[in-house]
């Protein structure tokens, strides 16, 4: 009973005693979140924290001895906390003083190109200040892209991995089929039936299965990789496999300049399973930021790839690149075999993400493409020497072969680049309607939206100029042009007007 006399002040705080000592016996659930609420960071402590909480407790995950449970917290925080602090004397502290002279292959045709370009130097007059940059190249297709790397552009990075400069969309890449002399009318109404475009990943039952190697590894990093402890991550995993997203994403057809045939390219990411992974990087960064360079923009943070974080998170980039390519080599599947074609040449290539290239004194370099096609074999092991650079509905495919240069770094643009916001091009169009836009843009072409309505932002005339584009990369030596993929018909998402699809 609470003694007579006492005010108001002391009874509040017997309140708070007993409440506190009511929660430590009571049962609670202890798992990794719980974990991390505490103060604890993601990684393999935590995984030690549950393990040792499994030993002691028969009912773990619930516990209800919370005396044992504070000690064994304290005991693990105070590791963490020397850790900490045994890092931070073997870290050098950086300072922003490293300037790089990035190399600018564009030539600007009009004021408002002229208007970005000035954006896109003004990021990377900061961008170069970061003290791990040792290399920039700005493409023909360069536009801002707020306020981290713009698009069209490529940084080097010695042993560190800055999440904001590849993006959200991680291995956007392309993805080239040869189906020999078929009619493209038959592969696009096949494709249409079988690619899936918009938001979230497919219905559970119409799911594409993983092939078992992804599957194995899968289950490899779930055990040993921190950045797959996530269950949303890894339902984005399963479920948006074989889809292709929404904006700039799409399925063309088309037929080679020099032989006829007909090929199949998809454009997209790495979807949910990306846009996780780059959340919980973009977290870590910002922790080694604060430690090693805090006078770094949090923009522009990155992950040692010397460390524990920096290794497992290039790990989770190569398993997401084996996962996209698989992803475009599945809906490929699904267009070829029901037609029985016999496959012919299959070319693929990321443009948003990031390439190592191992140097003679054992620290790497990391190449950041944001928007940038890599031409040169040794940053794409996987191919056979052909890249694919698109421009615009309307326009040829390029299939292209390159190397390094003393100004391209061993990369080239990645497509046509936007000169204007989607804002901006709908203001341009005003007083036509959509019909008037699409006949004036797309004509003798097969267009088809897969959301039902078009959505005229991704039309030719929000896109540069494809013949200036392909006389820049002429023009700077930035790759070598050896067919052209002139096009029947492409399939985008569309707005989402899913009662009107198809």
């Amino acid at each position: 009973m609470i003694e007579c006399g006492k005010d108001d002040e002391d009874i509040e705080s017997w309140f708070i005693s007993k409440w506190i000592s009511d929660l430590l016996q009571s049962e609670m659930t202890i798992t990794g979140k719980y974990l991390i609420s505490r103060g604890f960071k993601e990684g393999k402590r935590i995984g030690a924290i549950l393990k040792e909480f499994g030993s002691l407790f028969e009912d773990f995950p619930i516990c209800d001895d919370w005396g044992k449970v504070e000690l064994i917290l304290e005991k693990h925080r105070a590791q963490q906390d020397l850790e900490d602090a045994q890092k931070l004397q073997t870290i050098p502290m950086l300072n922003i003083n490293q300037t790089v002279q990035p190399f600018f292959n564009i030539v600007v045709i009009d004021p408002i190109e002229e208007e970005n370009v000035e954006k896109v130097k003004l990021t990377i007059e900061e961008m170069v200040r970061v003290p791990t940059v040792v290399g920039v190249a700005v493409f023909p297709d360069a536009c801002p892209s707020g306020n981290s790397a713009p698009v069209g552009t490529v940084f080097g990075a010695k042993n560190a991995i800055h999440p904001s400069w590849h993006s959200a969309d991680i291995c956007c890449s392309m993805f080239a089929t040869n189906f020999g002399k078929r009619d493209p009318k038959l592969v696009m109404d096949q494709a249409f039936d079988v690619t899936h475009f918009g938001r979230g990943g497919r219905p559970r039952e119409d799911e594409i299965p993983l092939p078992d190697p992804l599957m194995e590894l899968l289950k490899h990093h779930t055990e040993d990789n921190h950045f797959f402890n996530d269950q949303k991550l890894q339902y984005c995993i399963r479920s948006h496999f074989a889809t292709q997203g929404d904006g700039n994403h799409f399925l063309f057809v088309g037929q080679s300049q020099k032989t006829g045939d007909t090929w199949m390219v998809t454009h997209h990411g790495s979807r949910g399973f990306g846009a996780r992974l780059y959340k919980s990087a973009m977290k870590i960064a910002e922790t080694h930021r604060q430690r090693i360079c805090p006078d770094v923009p949090k923009i522009h943070a990155w992950i040692p790839f010397d460390s524990d974080d920096g290794l497992n998170y290039f790990r989770a980039l190569e398993y997401l690149s084996s996962w996209t390519q698989a992803s475009h080599q599945a809906i490929h599947s699904l267009v070829s075999k029901p037609l029985r074609i016999k496959v012919r040449d299959q070319y693929w290539n990321p443009h948003n993400h990031v390439f190592m290239e191992k140097k003679s004194d054992g620290i790497p370099i990391f190449w950041h493409a944001k928007g940038a096609t890599p031409v040169d074999q040794k940053f794409m092991h996987d191919t056979k020497g052909v890249q694919i650079i698109p421009l615009s509905m309307a326009d040829p495919i390029l299939l292209v072969t390159g190397t390094t240069t003393n100004t391209n770094h061993g990369f080239a643009p990645h497509g046509a680049g936007r000169n204007m916001s989607r804002t901006q091009h709908r203001k341009s169009k005003a007083g036509q309607t959509i019909e008037e836009i699409l006949a004036e843009e797309t004509a003798g072409l097969d267009i088809r939206f897969f959301g039902g309505d078009p959505d005229i932002t991704e039309l030719p005339s929000a896109y540069k100029c494809a013949d200036t584009v392909e006389s820049q990369i002429k023009r700077f030596n930035l790759a070598t042009i050896v067919d052209k993929i002139q096009p029947y018909g492409s399939i985008m998402c569309g707005h989402q007007d899913w009662s009107r699809r198809r």
